[in-house]
């Protein structure tokens, strides 16, 4: 799964790192689509909507434990294209974050929605939001996408 599809999580890692370097530069608001989305710099020391706030390594360490048990849990099965996209955006998105609280002890986020009160996130956050929705999908309504290995759990790592 890493050799054919491990190229979206590396796009993934740099486009989210490439928008926290640019969002840096923001000195304020930036309305996208008026009344829909915009920009606004945000440093999160926590994660989603700020949960466990003020402890980064905590969530640095937390985030590394859940990357390296998603990688023991999935190198069991042979995955369809779906469910190794899904895995591989997923996987982008925790190193994304988990790169920023490590180094810097807070996630920058940027995008901000206007027309409803939530959390501002970043590109890591939608990578990992979209990756769990279509896993989510994958695993109710694509068991084709799931055949576990025999035998050997070496072979295609994930």
């Amino acid at each position: 799964m890493m050799r054919k599809f491990g190229w979206i999580a590396l796009l993934t890692l740099i486009l989210d790192q490439l928008s926290k370097l640019a969002a840096r530069q923001l000195t304020g608001a930036v309305v996208l689509i008026p009344g829909v989305v915009g920009l606004r710099y945000a440093e999160n020391t926590g994660m989603a909507f700020s949960l466990l706030s003020g402890r980064p390594w905590l969530l640095g360490i937390l985030s590394a434990v859940l990357i390296t048990a998603g990688w023991l849990v999935l190198r069991r099965y042979r995955l369809g294209t779906l469910a190794s996209i899904a895995a591989m955006l997923m996987l982008g998105g925790a190193v994304g974050n988990m790169i920023d609280r490590l180094l810097n002890g807070y996630v920058v986020d940027m995008f901000e929605i206007l027309f409803v009160d939530f959390a501002i996130f970043n590109v890591a956050d939608a990578a990992l939001t979209v990756g769990c929705a279509l896993m989510a999908w994958s695993l109710l309504f694509r068991p084709e996408d799931w055949s576990e290995k025999h035998g050997s759990t070496k072979g295609d790592p994930v």
